[in-house]
């Protein structure tokens, strides 16, 4: 709600805001993206049951790279404990099933059921839709250039493929 000082500037108290030193650091304003966009997203991923963790190892799962628990919890900045109790939600509505890893049988290898991928194509495009309206601002181009960024700091040059849309190989 405005205050008196806020109508008399015609400012919005959050474009008021903006002009704080703070959002200039990177860690505010990443935190802020991606609160406004969990949002956005678990609002988009409810009428699945699903949260964006869920998703998240739902879109591990579905990927053919044969993920185990470990290399998700790892990957998603996760406890392992987390993971477990991820993966068991997915299991018991039948999205998906752990086997033994094929090199080490202790590791449980987590792959999507016909199910879990019917539901993941459906839960992706809604998810899709979620960011499109999050970077709704950005056009294409701009939204490329910062999932490359995004991409390249978080994994360097190794995280970049020429093989992603809109990745460049260094």
């Amino acid at each position: 709600m405005p205050t008196k000082a806020d109508e008399q500037l015609d400012i919005a108290p959050t474009e008021k805001l903006v002009a704080a030193t703070i959002s200039q650091d990177a860690g505010f304003l990443l935190a802020k993206l991606h609160a406004s966009g969990s949002v956005l997203n678990n609002r988009a991923l409810a009428d699945f049951g699903l949260k964006e963790r869920s998703y998240s190892v739902l879109a591990l799962a579905n990927s053919e790279l044969e993920p185990t628990q470990r290399e998700m919890a790892e990957f998603l900045s996760l406890d392992p404990s987390q993971i477990v109790a991820l993966i068991d939600e997915l299991e018991k509505r039948g999205l998906v099933i752990r086997a033994p890893g094929k090199l080490d049988r202790r590791a449980k290898i987590v792959s999507a059921t016909a199910k879990g991928a019917a539901v993941f194509r459906q839960a992706e495009a809604a998810a899709r839709e979620a960011e499109s309206a999050a970077l709704a601002a950005l056009n294409g181009a701009e939204i490329a250039a910062l999932k490359g960024l995004l991409r390249k700091a978080l994994w360097g040059t190794s995280g970049l493929s020429a093989g992603q849309p809109g990745m460049a190989a260094e």
